[in-house]
């Protein structure tokens, strides 16, 4: 029965149609990029993130919601500061470091 549902599952995603509407998005997302790329007068998404100085905090774990308002932030993550160098959200990019006291 689950070998069924694989070869269901896997002739459905060969389709044709399916490469086509792919293809549609992929269009779709460079050219969203490219409109940051045009304009060298304002800064990127990136450059301005980057921008932000790493975030100290005495604690080993940082839950990062991205904004203090939740209507505006993203899921919660959950990072770990063990390591030396500075820890990245995955989602809104900004870094935090554990800030060591002895």
């Amino acid at each position: 029965m689950a070998s069924n549902l694989f070869k269901a599952l896997t002739t459905s995603f060969n389709r044709p149609s399916n490469s086509r509407s792919v293809s549609l998005v992929s269009g779709q997302i460079s050219s969203h990029t490219a409109k940051w790329m045009q304009d060298t007068s304002k800064k990127s998404p990136m450059e301005l993130i980057n921008e932000v100085p790493p975030i100290k905090l005495e604690a080993r774990i940082v839950a990062c919601e991205g904004d203090t308002d939740p209507a505006l932030g993203h899921p919660i993550e959950f990072i770990c500061l063990d390591l030396k160098e500075p820890a990245v959200c995955k989602y809104c990019g900004l870094r935090y470091v554990q800030d060591h006291h002895h």
